[in-house]
């Protein structure tokens, strides 16, 4: 294969899209009026918003399943690591004893902050008994007991902020294509196959199929198509708004005929997904509003901690930047490491989490939204949870 043509793959935003259950794993029957379960309604919306990603040069998306067949949820965050995805969604269907229950929520991984997202969480986690060797897999997490979800939210710090903002993205287009759905929010409940995965994730709840008027819409082709295009819509906004934060090396003058080819770069919007918005300022606002709780989070933020070097990871990228503060809006104390073929950029270099705080708080308000804290021991680095509980 030529080189340039695995460059290109390598650039291309991926996107995995997990159908959820599947196989003797039927997830939810609904009222039972319906022949479709949950495994058949998963798939389908998956498999359209597959579709609707491909019309993306840029985009390249990953189905987790294409079939009625069964995998562990292990599996199912590995295809996701293995394939280095920019983004995780699993799409589920809801239930509830309660017949009238209804509308869609969006969950991050998270400590459950009340009884209804306990339910789902262990609804949806209820699979692992179904497992072989799933001790193995799951050493340490009990889907019974929601006091092995405590920390969960610190493993997964790194992803949380922009976990939130695709969860944001895609309530809104839910609420503004389903007039007759109940907009439920972003949740946080402790998912393990969010747990497993090493990127921004999502589980996204589409709609009740135990109320009997929901279960007719997520029955219904209209339904999927609304349901995915709302989906593939957020991910798509959520990849331009990612793209439109990414610093640029300053260029040297360029001809016209050069300046026109970088234009065109800009992806195109397909007719099948409404107009995306590039603009960051109308993608701020639902980061902002969320109230997910973070109180989990430690506050050990006066502490120095010996022998530990706080950074400050900015992006991620194929470009090879130069370490120049005008390259990246005036931040300092730059470094960078290259892992396999992407290069890392950091600012900051210190012992002190306030201070590593406040260079994350200026790296933010600079537009690097996505920004969050790593630690480094002995040049290693480990988990910062790992550093934040020995204090």
């Amino acid at each position: 294969m030529p080189s340039g043509t695995c460059l290109a793959q390598q650039k291309k935003f991926k996107v995995v899209i997990d159908a959820g259950h599947g196989g003797h794993d039927t997830g939810t029957r609904g009222t039972g009026k319906m022949r479709k379960k949950e495994k058949d309604i998963a798939l389908a919306v998956a498999k359209l918003v597959a579709k609707k990603l491909k019309s993306y040069r840029d985009i390249k998306p990953i189905l987790t399943r294409n079939k009625d067949v069964f995998l562990e949820l292990y599996q199912r965050a590995e295809i996701a690591n293995k394939n280095k995805a920019d983004l995780f969604v699993s799409i589920h269907c809801n239930a509830n004893r309660n017949k009238r229950a209804s509308g869609s929520e969006t969950f991050v991984l998270g400590v459950h902050r009340n009884k209804d997202n306990l339910e789902v969480a262990k609804r949806e986690n209820a699979v692992i008994e179904l497992e072989a060797d799933n001790q193995l897999h799951y050493k340490g997490f009990d889907p019974k007991h929601p006091e092995t979800f405590i920390g969960l939210t610190l493993m997964q710090e790194e992803f949380l902020d922009q976990s939130i903002m695709l969860a944001s993205l895609i309530q809104q287009e839910y609420k503004k294509r389903i007039k007759h759905s109940k907009d439920r929010s972003v949740q946080q409940a402790g998912f393990a196959v969010l747990r497993l995965t090493y990127m921004p994730s999502v589980l996204t709840e589409i709609g009740f199929l135990t109320n009997p008027k929901e279960e007719k819409f997520l029955n219904s082709k209209s339904g999927q198509e609304t349901i995915a295009t709302s989906i593939a819509n957020a991910i798509v906004k959520y990849k331009n708004y990612i793209n439109y934060n990414t610093p640029e090396i300053k260029p040297k003058p360029k001809s016209q005929q050069e300046t026109s080819t970088n234009k065109s770069r800009v992806p195109k919007v397909s007719k099948q997904i409404a107009h995306t918005d590039n603009k960051p300022k109308t993608l701020h606002k639902p980061v902002e509003k969320q109230t997910v709780s973070k109180a989990n989070r430690s506050n050990a933020s006066s502490a120095v901690y010996k022998n530990v070097i706080f950074k400050v990871q900015l992006l991620a990228t194929s470009k090879k930047i130069p370490l120049k503060p005008e390259n990246f809006r005036g931040l300092k104390d730059l470094s960078m490491i290259k892992e396999g073929n992407l290069y890392k950029y950091f600012a900051g270099h210190t012992s002190d989490f306030e201070k590593i705080l406040e260079i994350k708080g200026e790296a933010r308000y600079k537009s690097f939204r996505q920004a969050f804290i790593v630690a480094y021991v002995n040049g290693k680095r480990v988990p910062l949870s790992e550093i934040l509980h020995k204090k």
